[in-house]
């Protein structure tokens, strides 16, 4: 008779046919999977819209990078300007008490922006004056998994101030120095109260855009942009900054003022300018100015008393000058100026002044 092995238990061969698939790790607690909130979440107005930016998770809650990070839902409740604020939480997909406002797809953004892991989206939807509206934004990954809500952001819709009038620009060596009048009014109609700042744009050439040169509002009427090229064309506008503890509100853009910094300092006086007679002519000579930018001399002449009139120039370097149309017998004065290679040329203060009879 054969023997027969002893028969393995079902619990036996189910514990052998779980070892052979190999070992099993802890479960993954699914809220771990989630996408991690929206961070940097910040608001501002800019000529009568709420700007909002935020930055998009790049991670799960458990740490993992974000790969399928699908769209991004941005939510808005309005409050009362003095009630405290009411905590954001998710429900079935939506943020209790908030009105979802924007889904913006990763894939085709539009008309929000996204800008070195910056989202933008301006919001001017029913926006009421002296009303308080508060954002939070939600993220989903392909498997519309949402993230909690970011935190909050409030902020109070208020009024901007008006363009700054009287804009103008001075030019100097390598710099444009800006003056401004503040505004007076809000563009509500209603009068500028607390403290204002302001922003200066800067475009080079005849046309183009206008940028920022200015990170932070500047609290002083004027401003002096240096380090720019001479001869080169430059445009400024200023926009006036409400810096309310509630809100900074951005105004209009001023008009816009253009100017061409160059060398605008005369250079110094040639000196020791001395007059020597000769038959049928006075001659002239002097020490050269001392500025390296010097590009020619001038020479003035007067006769008697008289006022004093250009009569000739020297070459590049020549620090003498002949003057051949004399009258013998009559007393004339002499005097010599510097005049430097700027685009628009800029004379010196005379040098000292002779005075001598022609032969």
């Amino acid at each position: 008779m054969r023997r027969r092995g002893p028969r393995l238990a079902p619990l036996v061969l189910l514990g052998l046919a779980l070892a052979a698939c190999g070992k099993k790790g802890p479960p993954v607690i699914p809220e771990n999977r989630l996408p991690a909130p929206a961070v940097r979440l910040g608001a501002v107005i800019d000529e009568g819209a709420i700007q909002i930016t935020w930055a998009n998770p790049a991670t799960r809650f458990d740490g993992t990078p974000l790969k399928d990070l699908v769209e991004v839902k941005l939510h808005r409740r309005e409050d009362k300007d003095d009630s405290p604020l009411k905590p954001a939480m998710l429900s079935s997909g939506q943020v209790v008490g908030y009105d979802e406002i924007a889904t913006i797809r990763l894939d085709s953004p539009a008309p929000a922006t996204i800008e070195g892991g910056t989202v933008r989206w301006v919001d001017r939807k029913g926006l009421v004056l002296g009303h308080r509206y508060v954002y939070v934004v939600t993220a989903m990954d392909s498997l519309g998994r949402s993230s909690p809500p970011s935190e909050r952001r409030a902020i109070t819709f208020l009024a901007a101030p008006k363009a700054p009038p009287s804009v103008q620009a001075s030019r100097g060596d390598r710099q444009v120095a800006l003056t401004w009048d503040p505004p007076t009014e809000f563009t509500d109609g209603s009068p500028v109260s607390g403290q204002l700042g302001y922003l200066v744009l800067r475009g080079a050439g005849g046309e183009g855009p206008l940028s920022p040169i200015t990170p932070e509002p500047l609290t002083a009427a004027r401003y002096t942009d240096t380090g720019l090229e001479n001869n080169s064309e430059y445009r400024y506008a200023v926009r006036a900054v409400r810096l309310d503890p509630r809100a900074a509100v951005t105004g209009p853009l001023s008009s816009v003022v253009a100017a061409i910094p160059a060398v605008t300092t005369p250079p110094k006086p040639p000196g020791n300018l001395v007059a020597i007679p000769s038959p049928g002519a006075l001659r002239l000579a002097w020490n050269p100015s001392p500025e390296a930018n010097v590009a020619f001399y001038a020479v003035y002449r007067a006769v008697g008393t008289g006022a004093f009139i250009r009569i000739g120039t020297t070459l590049l370097g020549n620090t003498t000058f002949v003057d051949r149309d004399v009258r013998p017998g009559t007393r004339y004065r002499y005097a010599v100026t510097a005049i430097d290679n700027a685009r628009e040329p800029n004379e010196s203060a005379r040098s000292n002044e002779v005075s001598l009879v022609a032969p």
